[in-house]
């Protein structure tokens, strides 16, 4: 018997067509994009699934922090031992505050961004959870002061 494989398939120019469609509208129907696209409801429900299964795209409801009640919106720069890296990744990840994670180049090694109610939150994340976590050398943090451009329509760059 043959192993069956798991291999990826490359998202081609209609499931681009399809991304653009939801970086526009995340709530455009199936059959209004199936119309635009002149491809089958059907086909673009099992696309759509694919996408998303594979982690192209998530479809969610994109807000604005500061308008929902949250005081301090920002970004931290997290310092680490990079042989501590995937220890310190699976601590990061379990902090619901923490909506951003990325490994990045420029010395820091983990980039976060946060959304916290007040400045306690802000103490206890900084302070209470992520320093004390082991191969943490140190943080830097930058506060939001208000979202000037947001802007999630960028395509792909497969087209």
């Amino acid at each position: 018997m043959r192993k069956r494989q798991t291999r990826k398939k490359m998202i081609d120019s209609i499931d681009c067509k399809i991304i653009r469609l939801l970086q526009k509208d995340g709530r455009i129907a199936n059959t209004d994009i199936a119309k635009k696209i002149g491809i089958s409801e059907a086909t673009v429900r099992s696309r759509l699934d694919r996408l998303v299964r594979e982690d192209y795209i998530q479809i969610v409801a994109v807000s604005n922090p500061m308008k929902l009640g949250f005081k301090i919106v920002g970004n931290i720069r997290v310092y680490v031992e990079i042989k501590k890296m995937d220890l310190i990744v699976k601590k990061l990840q379990k902090l619901k505050c923490l909506w951003f994670i990325v490994q990045s180049t420029g010395g820091t090694g983990i980039d976060t961004e946060f959304v916290v109610r007040d400045m306690d939150e802000l103490n206890d994340l900084i302070y209470e959870k992520i320093n004390r976590i082991d191969g943490v050398i140190r943080t830097e943090t930058s506060l939001f002061l208000k979202y000037i451009k947001r802007q999630y329509d960028w395509g792909t760059a497969l087209e």
